[in-house]
């Protein structure tokens, strides 16, 4: 576990180091992307003049605890950076993202971008999206079934996401339901995302196709491996 954490503190680190004066920047959400906010403020402490906008109520208040300056997403029409992780990252800098309940805002910041800094370690790395994650599918709460069967009809197999306590159905940050999909019969991440946005009823999914700039992967060692698009 501390190999993990040194891992995410690493990449963090080197992400904020790269953050410039007057710069407007997308916080992700998420525990590497809560060490990327913790060293944002602690560069912030040293002189950096930077504005946030966070992709969650949860990076929200984190940041407002470490007295970083925010602006509301409905304020925007661009940011300059946004950094966030990722739960897999394909050869070809596909993202994986989504196991927990902001899909929409982080897709939204991603591409509204002009750099996007993906924060992972080499256990994230993988041959193709979906090889050890569920495909998150976040849907109208009234149009599940009617998704779901769409999902099924191209081979997906999945069921409705609980939430914590196991007593009930996650809803994410806009009152929607999840669907953690898997689909063998297809393995190109770039067509499935084609398919899945026109599904009616699906209001966002895990797949990030062409919005990374740069992954930064911590290895086992204490550097910082750089993959630039």
């Amino acid at each position: 576990m501390t190999t993990e954490l040194n891992a995410k503190q690493r990449v963090a680190n080197h992400a904020a180091n790269l953050i410039e004066d007057g710069m407007i920047v997308g916080l992700g959400t998420g525990s590497t992307a809560n060490y990327f906010i913790e060293a944002l403020a602690a560069r912030q402490q040293q002189g950096l003049d930077c504005v946030t906008v966070a992709s969650s109520v949860v990076s929200t208040m984190k940041a407002q605890s470490l007295g970083l300056p925010q602006i509301s997403i409905e304020q925007l029409n661009g940011i300059d950076v946004y950094v966030d992780g990722a739960d897999e990252v394909s050869p070809d800098m596909t993202l994986l993202k989504g196991r927990g309940s902001d899909l929409v805002r982080e897709k939204l910041l991603a591409r509204a971008s002009q750099t996007f800094y993906v924060l992972v370690d080499d256990s994230k790395m993988v041959a193709k999206i979906g090889q050890n994650y569920a495909i998150p599918v976040e849907v109208m709460p009234f149009a599940w079934q009617l998704v779901q069967q769409n999902l099924q009809a191209l081979g997906g197999t999945g069921q409705l996401r609980p939430n914590a306590a196991g007593d009930g159905l996650a809803v994410t940050s806009h009152g929607s339901l999840v669907l953690d999909m898997t689909f063998e019969s297809y393995p190109d991440a770039s067509t499935l995302n084609t398919v899945l946005n026109d599904i009616p009823g699906v209001v966002e999914h895990g797949i990030f196709v062409d919005l990374a700039s740069a992954v930064f992967v911590a290895s086992d060692g204490a550097e910082v491996i750089e993959r630039w698009r």
